[in-house]
């Protein structure tokens, strides 16, 4: 079974983490990649990453997280020759990835409506901070930026922390997952409608999604979330993170059934037939009481050995671990997430049928390591590409 987006070529001129992943994840779906990177390169490719080493080579682990499977070609997007070279890459294309500001796309003569004239068939994923049509469109953003603009950083920490950031760049990898999404929306609309399409991904809008239940929440009460700390979202006294004899587990029990298997497994049948615990709304009534009695019960054993004995019991419970004990975990090992992707590191977060579980490994490229197959197979020929070269328009 052949991979869904065989046939499929994918001009990626992204940088730092969220467009080059949107492209990362069309290419794990087999979609031709070609990442056309500036003279000297996609500035990811020296930061990110505790290899100082790599970095220098400009290939950060960063940079390396979502490089494979793509080729590169290094082209001086600032001339009008190199825009020339460009125009032919989009006629040869299916979609363009791309992460730049408006304002860089109208100064560089790329903009959509420029792009479509080029190739009306062509998929125009932009992915910007803030998306298109509003007054911050031009504003640069990151995913530390987003995090604070959004509202994400201040549901995070507690009163006496303040607000914290994720430990992860969530955002920029959210929203890569949405790009790829968005093309894959355009695409199969594409089958129908044999034209273009063009496909307005905003960072803050990723961030909102991914506080949905939140957001609705305060429009349907006018409440303010608050800062909750380690406490569930789902405001369940039996729910959340506390600390053990060593170690600490987190408790998602949300449901009637699952505080029952609780108190039977944490040896407190009692709580069942206690007025101040036997139903959902006495809990409520209750809930510093009942969380200062789990939090007794929970300090007499490990994380470790709570985790197993409520597993067991279908309490839905999980000890906190480090990145590399969850690496270790057997969903993590037997599904192999941090290693089947292009290059041998992580792929998508799911399995389809017809997808290997071990691709075959290809390389992160170097800087312009394609730049001479790619421009011979649009019909260059030696002479001209040594041009190109020699004037400066391309590299590699």
């Amino acid at each position: 079974m052949s991979a869904p987006l065989n046939g499929i070529r994918v001009i990626d001129w992204t940088h730092v983490l969220a467009g080059p992943a949107c492209a990362y994840y069309l290419g794990l779906l087999g979609a031709d990649i070609i990442k056309v990177e500036s003279l000297n390169g996609d500035a990811m490719r020296h930061r990110g990453g505790t290899d100082k080493n790599l970095s220098a080579k400009g290939m950060s682990t960063a940079y390396q997280t979502q490089g494979g499977g793509k080729k590169s070609i290094a082209l001086d997007l600032e001339t009008e020759t190199g825009r020339d070279v460009f125009h032919r890459l989009l006629q040869s294309a299916d979609v363009l990835v791309e992460n730049h500001r408006p304002s860089t796309l109208d100064r560089l003569r790329l903009t959509e409506a420029q792009t479509k004239v080029i190739n009306p068939k062509l998929i125009h994923c932009a992915m910007t901070g803030y998306g298109r049509g509003n007054a911050m469109e031009n504003a640069p953003a990151y995913d530390v930026n987003i995090q604070a603009i959004s509202g994400l950083m201040s549901l995070t920490g507690t009163q006496d922390t303040g607000p914290i950031r994720t430990g992860a760049p969530i955002v920029d990898y959210a929203t890569g997952l949405v790009g790829a999404l968005g093309v894959m929306s355009a695409l199969f609309s594409r089958q129908t409608s044999e034209s273009g399409a063009f496909v307005d991904v905003s960072m803050l809008e990723t961030a909102f999604s991914l506080m949905s239940s939140t957001i609705t929440d305060y429009q349907m009460t006018a409440t303010a979330p608050q800062p909750r700390g380690n406490a569930a979202n789902s405001r369940s006294p039996s729910s959340g993170t506390f600390a053990c004899l060593s170690g600490h587990l987190s408790l998602g029990v949300n449901e009637e059934t699952q505080f029952r298997k609780l108190a039977v497994a944490l040896g407190c049948d009692d709580w069942l037939t206690d007025a101040r615990f036997a139903d959902p709304v006495a809990r409520d009534k209750n809930k510093d009481m009942l969380g200062n009695a789990l939090t007794r019960v929970l300090a007499t054993r490990t994380a470790e050995d709570w985790e197993n004995r409520l597993l067991a019991a279908g309490v839905p419970a999980a000890r906190l671990r480090t990145l590399p004990e969850a690496l270790d975990l057997p969903p993590a090992k037997t599904r192999k997430f941090a290693s089947r992707g292009a290059s041998g590191g992580v792929g998508l977060p799911f399995v389809m049928t017809g997808n290997p579980d071990t691709p075959d490994p290809k390389p992160v490229p170097r800087l312009g390591n394609d730049t001479h197959s790619v421009l011979q197979a649009l019909g260059y020929c030696d002479d001209q590409i040594n041009s190109l070269r020699k004037t400066g328009v391309i590299a590699g």
